[in-house]
């Protein structure tokens, strides 16, 4: 064997070692995410990825327009949450923002209203004509979460539809988006 063939056998070795050492190291490892790690928790909320907000059947346009009639005469804002019961975001969202710590916060700012959109993306969308009435072609996921103003403007049309990863947030940063 010539000397740079045995450099070249000696790297090789040390990264199969090293290798087969992080190999035997990944059963160590706890688990980043799967069954076992523990689900977060909205304080007071036992179930925070189940929500009964999203009534299907409801009177949604209805429900919009008593909400915008409120605001007309509140001076709020209407946060139009478009979402669904079937959704982990969407009731997350809702659970978060009818916690406690958040909930009366809202209500000084805003008429709160659910309309239940189904799941648009794939096939199953329901009540679809309340995001059209507010220039929302393509729900592209749940919830989108639309803040209007009394003459039923949205006043955060790029953002809207970031919710959709609402689970991911806490409620703090929910709340401190919505507060905004």
């Amino acid at each position: 064997m010539t000397e740079t063939s045995c450099k070249t056998y000696r790297r090789r070795m040390i990264r199969i070692i090293a290798l087969a050492f992080a190999l035997l190291a990944l059963p160590l490892a706890p688990a980043a995410a799967g069954e076992d790690a523990p689900l977060r928790s909205i304080p007071g909320v036992e179930k925070p990825y189940e929500t009964t907000a999203f009534d299907p059947a409801a009177d949604a346009m209805a429900l919009v327009d008593t909400a915008l009639a409120a605001a007309r005469q509140s001076g709020k804002r209407v946060l139009l949450v478009m979402g669904s019961n079937d959704c982990h975001d969407s009731a997350w969202f809702a659970n978060a923002i009818a916690g406690i710590d958040i909930a009366g916060a809202l209500m000084t700012r805003y008429h709160i209203i659910f309309v239940d959109i189904g799941a648009p993306r794939v096939g199953q969308g329901r009540n679809l004509e309340v995001a059209r009435r507010f220039g929302f072609k393509n729900i592209r996921g749940t919830p989108t979460v639309a803040i209007l103003d009394a003459r039923g403007h949205v006043l955060n049309r790029k953002a809207a539809p970031k919710w959709r990863n609402a689970a991911s947030r806490s409620p703090d940063e929910i709340q401190a988006e919505l507060m905004q």
